[in-house]
């Protein structure tokens, strides 16, 4: 079995369907959290997660998903400290997305199993969903007795396999920061408990001029160019 492995969408719709479009047949689509903030596509990107959304290419059914520390704060269900960039995502995802939307970030959990159990998803760390648990803090010590690990949240992909299992963080599809500004996904295999991480090219000037004409501050769009 294969899992696609999106996480940190960010609201950029464009880089989602150019990960969509990019990604090889997998079984299975699983997301570890913060679909909004930051970009200015927050309700078509959880509409696709949600499996409604109407793009040629999106999923047809719902992707299993953790809550995110931007999903939490657009949900209201708990606030974090955040800096301008982020602040203005938040707000902008806050008046766009509708009720229904807004009760499905709720609902989304902090940790979720998939495939029997064998495969975890947080968005931090497994014991605090907003620590940022950056690759050289990876080990086997993260693994409980899942045989997979998948977190989200630094934005910067990274895969390590111990005998205990894999620990891996697919890298964000909507905002990379680990010096690459491609959209980053992997794709998992369950049989062979390898990792295989993507990267892909996507229009990052399409996603200026909306960040710019949705008066959202201009760096959200420019430093997706950098990948910081």
């Amino acid at each position: 079995m294969k899992l696609g492995v999106l996480s940190d969408i960010h609201g950029n719709r464009v880089a989602l369907r150019a990960v969509l479009a990019d990604m090889p047949s997998v079984d299975m689509l699983v997301c570890a959290g913060d679909v909004v903030g930051y970009n200015p596509w927050h309700a078509d990107c959880v509409d696709a997660m949600r499996g409604v959304g109407d793009h040629a290419g999106y999923p047809d059914e719902e992707v299993p998903t953790v809550m995110g520390n931007h999903d939490r704060a657009v949900a209201d269900t708990t606030p974090f400290a955040f800096n301008g960039m982020a602040k203005a995502g938040v707000e902008h995802a806050t008046e766009q997305l509708d009720d229904e939307q807004l009760a499905w970030l709720a609902a989304l959990p902090d940790e979720r199993r998939v495939c029997d159990g064998r495969v975890k998803l947080v968005h931090g760390h497994p014991d605090d969903p907003d620590h940022y648990t950056y690759p050289d803090e990876f080990g086997p010590d993260l693994l409980d007795d899942e045989a997979v690990l998948v977190m989200g949240h630094t934005h910067r992909q990274h895969h390590e396999r111990y005998e205990e299992g894999v620990v891996m963080n697919p890298g964000s599809v909507g905002q990379p920061r680990d010096g690459d500004h491609r959209a980053a996904y992997a794709v998992l295999d369950l049989e062979t408990l390898s990792v295989d991480e993507h990267r892909v090219a996507y229009d990052t000037d399409t996603v200026i001029h909306a960040v710019s004409d949705a008066g959202l501050p201009r760096e959200i769009g420019f430093r997706l160019t950098q990948g910081r």
